[in-house]
């Protein structure tokens, strides 16, 4: 058996084959494997997932734990963090060992029912509500584009507030998007992610972006915006200074939220609590609100189940043949 890094086995390759890194965390591995299966092990994860892993894994070594771990170990670890960390980080640490555990054929000591106990009984003490984006609702958009002007940034603004709504997109699938993902249709535009969260096969998920009956149109402001920038290649939404000058990158997934905290601001509303993913939010509680199926909103956002957009539904609901209401 031989002692390899986490970082040359879960993350990244190897700079040279059996290269020992003493300061990062440490799995036994079977030299046998071919070094491919290796590399599809590292594949099977985003970029994301493998550096958040990484650092999960670095804070349980330099705790003071070692891989392959005891499940008592494990249950002493989390109960070390209980007040320090979120039970949403805790979940995330235990899915780090879990995957190095389970990649490399060694029992797994997060599927104990010790493990298992702590955690739940974290949970009874902690609660485990996390902090939502407030969704960004049809009204409270409407509000915001109407606070919009005509200069060059509000263009892009406002083509970004109507195409994130519209194609309940994360930011980052908002930013990614290029000139080539775009395909004019009679109904309006076909968006093609070429990477997203759930689509990490790069299969490229095709979203239907709907002319609009209203007066705010995404496929019309998209369109001006296009037009009066003049991208006819590479990134769709850009950066602009303060002299009007756009970049030729794209738009940084930080900049979605702060647009979005921007515009809702001066539309007269509290900003506090909207973010990037307030547009993703808002348009699945809106379609809730409105009566549209879990199906439509799942095909249009991409949720991959109707428990992942639960929380959207219960919020769209709430006032939807209330009792109160039917007797006050």
């Amino acid at each position: 058996m031989t002692i390899l890094t986490s970082d040359n086995l879960l993350l990244s390759r190897p700079k040279n084959e059996g290269e020992i890194t003493p300061d990062t965390t440490k799995i036994i591995c079977n030299p046998a494997v071919p070094v491919t299966v290796g590399d599809y092990i590292r594949e099977s994860l985003a970029p994301n997932t493998r550096a958040a892993y990484l650092a999960d894994l670095v804070h349980f070594e330099n705790w003071g734990g070692r891989i392959p771990a005891e499940s008592e170990t494990v249950a002493a670890y989390l109960a070390a963090h209980a007040d320090a960390l979120s039970i949403a980080t805790l979940n995330r640490r235990l899915a780090a060992l879990a995957k190095v555990h389970r990649s490399h054929g060694m029992a797994n000591p997060t599927s104990s029912e010790l493990v298992k106990s702590v955690l739940r009984g974290l949970k009874r003490v902690k609660g485990i509500a996390q902090r939502q984006a407030k969704p960004l609702l049809k009204e409270d958009l409407i509000f915001a584009l109407d606070a919009i002007g005509e200069g060059l940034r509000d263009l892009r603004d406002r083509a970004l507030l109507l195409i994130g709504f519209a194609g309940g997109f994360r930011r980052s699938e908002l930013v990614s998007l290029s000139f080539g993902d775009v395909e004019r249709v009679r109904q309006g535009m076909i968006l093609t992610l070429r990477r997203s969260k759930t689509d990490q096969n790069a299969e490229g998920p095709r979203i239907g972006i709907p002319l609009a009956r209203g007066r705010w149109c995404p496929v019309g402001a998209l369109e001006l915006w296009l037009a009066r920038s003049g991208i006819m290649e590479g990134a769709l939404l850009r950066p602009i200074d303060r002299h009007g000058r756009m970049g030729e990158k794209p738009l940084s997934a930080e900049a979605v939220c702060l647009v979005v905290k921007e515009r809702v601001r001066r539309a007269g509303l509290d900003p506090y609590g909207y973010s990037g993913h307030s547009l993703r939010a808002g348009l699945a509680t809106s379609a809730a609100q409105g009566g549209v199926s879990t199906r439509k909103i799942r095909q249009q956002t991409g949720h991959a189940s109707d428990a992942m957009l639960a929380r959207y539904i219960r919020d769209g609901e709430l006032f939807r043949d209330n009792a109160a209401g039917a007797l006050l």
